[in-house]
């Protein structure tokens, strides 16, 4: 089977350092009847490619992982671009189905291989990623420090409030309060997908379409991962499933960490779920 190997030009300009090392690899489509060209976008390319992997092993894991947060962003920015849902999954879709009707064997793919790989050696020594959304971003950190591996910070009134993931990528919410006793608990308050499958883009679900995710328990947070120049804070800490939670919001959607206190008050602080499953994968690619 011919299959066109294509490289980004000015295409990849708005796309970020993420998505233009990977579109130095061989994005592909495959040029038989049916396939439009219209198809070839960054995710259409991203989800043929790692099909491709998955069913003939091309790569390593490290690179693996890389091609998987090229993909997991480019159906975020198409998502945030205005892509219809229904119409991404089912590029993808095609994508996958064009990858299983490409031999292992087919020399072109092997062309594939070598030029993601060769794309990756270089970007394989990049530590830090900034992945950018509506409002705010998720940082990820591969630097074997102490410090957050992945972050996005903002406020609850006068209060620095950063969720995500500490240096031993367990779930966090460190917040350091101004004027206001130490809460009693803390939980994460998102669309419930039993009662609410669809995404809400920009803002919370009515009530009754949310669900709460509790923090198993805090403790001082460490020095590392205080920010805003505070010397002191809580350390929340959250559960895989609560990460896993909020990795399966659609990248419009927003959460958030809400703590309460023990004459009623509840302070909230609003995070963007963004590419926060893109940064997970991000950091698959193992420590520097």
């Amino acid at each position: 089977m011919r299959i066109n190997v294509s490289l980004f030009g000015a295409r990849t300009a708005p796309i970020k350092a993420l998505w233009a090392a990977a579109g130095l690899c061989a994005l592909l489509t495959a040029a038989a009847p049916g396939v439009a060209m219209a198809q070839a976008n960054p995710y259409y390319e991203r989800a043929f490619v790692l099909e491709a992997h998955a069913r003939c092993d091309l790569f390593q894991p490290a690179v693996a992982a890389a091609l998987d947060a090229a993909a997991r962003q480019a159906r975020g920015a198409a998502l945030r671009a205005g892509v219809n849902e229904i119409s991404l999954n089912a590029s993808a879709g095609r994508a996958r189905g064009r990858a299983a009707a490409v031999a292992c064997a087919d020399p072109e793919l092997g062309v594939v291989k070598r030029r993601v790989e060769g794309a990756f050696a270089g970007w394989s020594r990049t530590a830090r990623m900034n992945f950018e959304g509506v409002r705010a971003a998720w940082i990820a950190d591969r630097f074997d420090t102490p410090g957050w591996r992945l972050k996005q910070a903002t406020v609850t009134g006068a209060s620095p409030v950063t969720f995500g993931l500490d240096e031993q990528d367990r779930g966090a919410a460190v917040v350091s309060f101004v004027g206001k006793p130490r809460p009693y608990g803390a939980r994460i308050m998102l669309r419930d997908p039993a009662v609410a499958p669809r995404a809400w883009p920009g803002v919370l679900p009515p009530e009754g379409l949310r669900r709460a995710v509790w923090a198993s328990g805090s403790e001082p947070a460490p020095r590392a991962l205080l920010t805003g120049g505070q010397k002191a804070g809580d350390l929340w800490r959250f559960s895989d499933a609560a990460i896993d939670a909020v990795e399966a919001l659609d990248p419009r959607e927003v959460f958030t960490v809400e703590f309460l206190f023990r004459d009623g008050s509840v302070a909230r602080a609003e995070f963007e779920a963004g590419d926060f499953s893109a940064g997970r994968a991000f950091l698959a690619m193992g420590r520097i």
